[in-house]
């Protein structure tokens, strides 16, 4: 089957659970947001001439590659207003890591993967970006198209391993006995042969990715010395992904866990009263 689609795939923050801030002052990050940017497969030549573009616009020529969180603060807000004229669509889960300080997945020994938190978000994110391309393939094709993943290399993460976890839903899938009954991925535009990693500086969609990760993460992550930031995810609005009721929230832009249920700050909750959550419901 013909390649459709192309989803660039990063991450902000980090996966640890041993510790985790605030309760340990000096424990992995609160948050840990997986984003995933989706380009057309015609569309994909011109990923590096945008990216190229946002450099020069940020004066950053000198630099091989774009990382947001090394920029300046009037720069990354000119990055954000680039991404958001871009044909493109923007997916982000984010997974506030309070309430799982210390815990282990009962079932991870019969999932085949190393690093099953990740792989989890990873699962929550392709649920949306497979159906958003199963919804679009035939208006966009006419027939059934695959989308790609391409995934920005982290250490630690085995990416064989992450295809086996990958071919290990598909298995369940189709005996019927997943362990969630609500969402899954859609198969009809995935094969677990189209998943890919490189570095970041090797590919300018995973830079695009970095941006928006790194955008939602600094709208979300509290530091003693430096509050929230949401200006910049939601200069991005125009680019997340919408579902039929032209909803952002729980699609394109996916909490966990229930925000009523996260006990966040209200820093932390304006990033998602923008995006549609009523402000009462806290």
């Amino acid at each position: 089957m013909k390649t459709g689609y192309v989803a660039y795939i990063d991450e902000s923050g980090d996966d640890g659970l041993r510790s985790v801030r605030p309760a340990t002052p000096n424990g992995s990050s609160e948050w840990m947001v997986l984003s995933g940017v989706l380009v057309r497969a015609d569309k994909d030549h011109s990923v590096p001439n945008w990216v190229r573009g946002i450099r020069a616009d940020l004066r950053q020529v000198q630099r091989p590659d774009i990382h947001f969180r090394h920029l300046r603060y009037d720069n990354k807000r000119r990055a954000c207003e680039q991404f958001a004229q871009l044909p493109i669509r923007g997916f982000t889960v984010l997974s506030n890591k309070k309430n799982m300080q210390g815990y282990t997945n009962p079932r991870a020994a019969s999932i085949p993967a190393r690093n099953w938190f990740y792989c989890w978000l990873t699962r929550l994110l392709l649920e949306r970006i497979t159906h958003y391309c199963a919804q679009r393939t035939l208006q966009d094709w006419n027939e059934n198209r695959l989308v790609r993943l391409i995934f920005s290399t982290r250490g630690g993460m085995s990416y064989p391993q992450l295809r086996a976890y990958m071919t290990w839903l598909k298995k369940h899938k189709l005996a019927g006995t997943q362990h969630l009954n609500q969402g899954d991925l859609d198969w009809s535009v995935l094969d677990v042969g189209e998943v890919h990693a490189y570095d970041h500086t090797n590919r300018a969609g995973l830079q695009l990715a970095d941006i928006l990760a790194s955008a939602f993460f600094q709208a979300v992550e509290y530091w003693p010395n430096r509050t929230c930031d949401a200006s910049l995810a939601k200069v991005l609005s125009p680019r997340m992904a919408r579902d039929h009721n032209g909803n952002v929230l729980g699609y394109g832009l996916k909490p966990m866990p229930a925000l009523r249920k996260a006990r966040l700050l209200p820093e932390q909750r304006e990033i998602f009263e923008y995006y549609g959550y009523p402000r009462e419901k806290w």
